[in-house]
């Protein structure tokens, strides 16, 4: 079995997403955004977009695929850090590719006890190529690396 460092540059393979009207309208209600332009697509227009676009954080609801080797558990992490970089606009309609890359692993230990910080980057690429958005994400796992 490899090492937390061995695994840090270790990229998911691309995942082709589609972007739906009905999933732009659900994440807008659940984040409780009411601005029709996600909703409807005369709007949209009307407020100079070519189609509906998707809300800022909507990108984590893609799918990234799994890095391969990365054992994560499925509850008990912590969510650290996020930041969006956005390069283009997404919209209903489009299809992505979404992939994650380990860019560092980071061992502490504090009065709470271990903890391991995962530093994520995920990047969104239309069907060119076109880098479309950059997630960088921390994630906390208490208990030190398994």
């Amino acid at each position: 079995m490899s090492s937390l460092q061995d695994m840090v540059g270790v990229s998911s393979q691309p995942v082709k997403n589609e972007v739906e009207k009905g999933a732009i309208r659900k994440f807008a209600e659940a984040i409780g955004d009411k601005d029709p332009v996600y909703r409807d697509e005369e709007a949209a227009k009307k407020a100079g977009f070519p189609a509906i676009p998707v809300p800022p954080t909507f990108s984590r609801t893609f799918d990234y695929g799994e890095i391969p080797g990365l054992e994560m558990p499925k509850a008990g992490l912590i969510h650290g850090e996020q930041r969006f970089t956005y390069h283009k606009p997404i919209y209903a309609g489009d299809v992505v590719f979404c992939s994650r890359k380990l860019l560092k692993v980071r061992e502490s230990s504090g009065r709470l006890g271990s903890m391991t910080f995962y530093m994520f980057e995920a990047e969104v690429r239309n069907s060119a190529g076109e880098l479309l958005l950059v997630e960088n994400l921390t994630v906390i796992r208490t208990g030190g690396a398994k």
